[in-house]
């Protein structure tokens, strides 16, 4: 998603004076067409992100749209502080772009992981989180974080394209819908890929099984998001996160409050590091029970009756 970003941001810097870019001493062989078209409001702070935010925040102040950018654990851990005091507080409109979300960098370990951003941002006062799933929607919610001109926060993973005949509701995007869904499978960003490699895997079993993401936070249920829950209660939740302050956590509570129950919701989460190893993006999903194998068992073991 790395390169939608850049050309999303290289479009609307060109239409838009007030767009301004910061980054973490990041982006080599990915941002040098963004540095050539932006000029003076393309900066590089350094391995100095706490200044980058504390920076970022007095521009907003005079008026400007702040991107800032970095991979995701130190976009969201290094400065937490400055985004939640001077950035939400003030509701000021800088722009949080962490690429390589979850376990995204892999064999570099925890440090270069983030499985906990959601639960440190999407609480903050003022502030949205977009967790894309797929490429094609990066461009769109580029230009929808710049034009309401609030806190946000960016997750960038891989991700493929949207299926066709998919379709917003609220906060989430409807992907698959078939017409007799007995369980409803809600993914966070590019897991809803593995989820559709699931499926593909077993196409009788994927005639039974609404796919539903969430793309921004805070979560948003539609009338019409309700309806297919309620005709498909049985609920499988994935994402590449752990459970306090993620996707399940925020989704139940939101389900609750509206007197839907359930019949059965699990929870696929990031599990962190069972085994005290480091691996790749793969190696870690399918510890967490997260890759296409072990979700399609999991959508199975809903599907048997009590």
């Amino acid at each position: 998603m790395r390169k939608e970003f850049s050309t999303a941001i290289e479009e609307l810097a060109v239409e838009d004076d007030s767009v301004i870019f910061i980054t973490g001493d990041l982006g080599y062989n990915a941002l040098e067409n963004l540095q050539a078209k932006m000029g003076k409001r393309f900066i590089n702070a350094g391995v100095a992100e706490q200044n980058m935010v504390g920076v970022a925040a007095g521009f907003a102040h005079k008026g400007y749209k702040v991107f800032c950018y970095s991979i995701a654990p130190f976009i969201v851990y290094r400065c937490l502080e400055q985004f939640r005091n001077d950035v939400c507080f003030n509701n000021l409109p800088v722009f949080l772009v962490g690429n390589g979300g979850g376990y995204g960098y892999g064999i570099m370990g925890s440090s270069h992981h983030t499985i906990e951003d959601l639960a440190c941002l999407s609480g903050q006062q003022n502030a949205q989180v977009w967790v894309p799933a797929f490429a094609d929607e990066v461009v769109p919610v580029v230009r929808q974080i710049a034009a309401d001109a609030r806190p946000a926060y960016l997750r960038l993973g891989a991700g493929k394209t949207t299926p066709a005949n998919s379709y917003l509701t609220g906060s989430f995007k409807v992907i698959h819908q078939p017409a007799h869904a007995e369980t409803t499978v809600f993914a966070l960003g590019p897991i809803a890929n593995n989820v559709l490699s699931a499926l593909a895997l077993a196409p009788e079993l994927a005639e039974k099984v609404n796919v539903v993401t969430a793309l921004h936070f805070p979560l948003e249920l539609t009338d019409e998001l309700i309806t297919l829950v309620k005709k498909a209660p049985a609920i499988l939740v994935a994402e590449e996160h752990i459970s306090t302050g993620g996707l399940a956590q925020q989704l139940s509570v939101q389900l609750l409050e509206k007197g839907i129950f359930p019949s059965v919701f699990k929870s696929l989460k990031a599990e962190g590091y069972p085994n005290s190893r480091y691996g790749s993006q793969s190696y870690h999903q399918k510890l967490s029970g997260l890759d296409a194998d072990s979700i399609l068992s999991s959508i199975s073991q809903l599907m048997i009756p009590a």
